[in-house]
């Protein structure tokens, strides 16, 4: 319990000072499972663990979503939806601002980065906000807010590396986060439009446009439309596992990019070579993990924890709120990922012994990390920002999130007491 809990110690300082996490989870854990029995279990551990993830049918989906993910992102589908939903949204007071939310929506079910999101539209959306008025506060707090959907609508990075860890179905968490996605999004835009309203100052009227050209700016989008629709609604009526959507996925956006003239052979192979390199990082980092896991099952933290909360005469909510609680405060200095990787198996029994839906559980996992990417001090989605956009200051940007944070705090309270908001697709699906 005590080599656990240094352990434990050591990971968060490895990941406060920035050495890859991958490489930290398997240091400590090689160096804690060799301290509580020998070099030789540990040394025999890392090969089992790493060949049976490697030749997971599960990990493919990983690299096939990525891939997907860039293929798109290249293709310049983020001017287009933006073109897109301004010209159906920007005359509504708000409406840029109202715009650039439902593209960082769009663009995040194909990219499933909330980083990518969030840089992507600073160049895309904050320009003409910018142009027309808006002010720094409210448009630079729109796109952080909005980046933060990429965790959470699917296709997502993080919900893979979830369903991985849990050996959860990742195609039903994916249509888990659908609805939550989508309260998100609603509630994001009812801000956007209350600030509008309130202090019309910080967002003004944008200009008409015609029916026809409203018509006419769905033609570079509709293509990448059907192709969300069809991986979920595939993956909703069983058509294909979620590795089969990853791959449809990719050999989809390929044609289409393809058909497009949006895809040469040097952006091929930038594509490529960002997806191999983006894929090599998760796998270290998910190979850390598993091995992390197998520490903590060696060392019994994760009994002994259970048998602690066990003890400690808390109900069932009430555990569910202290667990809630470790996970927003770790959000507000962490990176998600780190925090999903470190704690996510450390609670997991726990979780079970209380019977509660892993799927369900998966889904408040990532609300919570979506608060930690804009609550400060360290809220990674507002320092991407930051670095793509120099001149405006930090503090006003968390000062413009502080309702994006309120009504996700909302949502979050929402979708404990009615887990079926996240469920009812999947049971339906089931």
């Amino acid at each position: 319990m005590t080599i656990g809990l240094i352990c434990l110690g050591l990971v968060l300082l490895l990941a406060f000072l920035r050495v890859p996490l991958g490489i930290a989870l398997l240091t400590v854990s090689i160096g804690g499972i060799t301290a509580i029995n020998s070099f030789g279990v540990a040394a025999t551990l890392l090969p089992m663990t790493l060949s049976e993830a490697a030749f997971s049918y599960e990990l493919a989906v990983v690299p096939l979503f990525i891939l997907m993910g860039n293929v798109l992102s290249r293709t310049g589908i983020s001017a287009d939806l933006f073109r897109a939903a301004n010209a159906f949204l920007g005359s509504v007071r708000g409406g840029l601002a109202l715009a650039t939310m439902v593209t960082c929506a769009g663009f995040s079910a194909v990219c499933g980065s909330s980083f990518a999101t969030a840089a992507t539209m600073s160049k895309v959306a904050y320009p003409s906000m910018q142009k027309y008025g808006y002010s720094d506060r409210l448009a630079t707090a729109t796109i952080a807010a909005g980046g933060t959907l990429g965790i959470l609508i699917p296709p997502s990075i993080i919900l893979m590396i979830y369903g991985i860890l849990t050996q959860q179905n990742i195609g039903e968490l994916f249509i888990a986060g659908v609805l939550p996605g989508l309260l998100g999004l609603a509630m994001y835009m009812g801000v956007i439009y209350a600030i509008a309203v309130i202090k019309p100052e910080h967002a003004p009227r944008g200009a008409r446009v015609s029916a026809a050209e409203r018509w006419a700016s769905l033609a570079g989008v509709w293509p990448f439309v059907a192709l969300f629709l069809l991986i979920i609604g595939g993956l909703y009526i069983g058509w294909f596992t979620a590795t089969e959507a990853g791959g449809i996925g990719a050999g989809m956006a390929l044609l289409i990019a393809l058909a497009q003239r949006r895809m040469g052979w040097s952006r091929f192979m930038e594509v490529m070579k960002e997806t191999a390199m983006t894929s090599v990082m998760l796998y270290v980092v998910l190979f850390g993990a598993m091995m992390f896991a197998q520490f903590i099952s060696f060392s019994g933290l994760a009994d002994e924890l259970l048998s602690l909360i066990n003890d400690s005469g808390l109900s069932k909510l009430g555990i569910l709120l202290a667990i809630l609680a470790v996970f927003l405060l770790l959000g507000c200095v962490m990176d998600a990922m780190a925090i999903i990787l470190i704690f996510v198996p450390l609670f997991l029994p726990t979780l079970v012994a209380q019977g509660y839906d892993l799927i369900w559980f998966g889904i408040i996992v990532v609300v919570l990390t979506e608060i930690g990417l804009i609550t400060p001090p360290v809220g990674m989605n507002v320092f991407v920002l930051k670095a793509n956009l120099p001149k405006v200051p930090v503090g006003t940007i968390f000062r413009g999130l502080l309702p994006f944070v309120g009504v996700d705090v909302l949502r979050l309270a929402v979708l404990v007491a009615f887990p079926s908001i996240s469920l009812v697709l999947v049971q339906w699906m089931r």
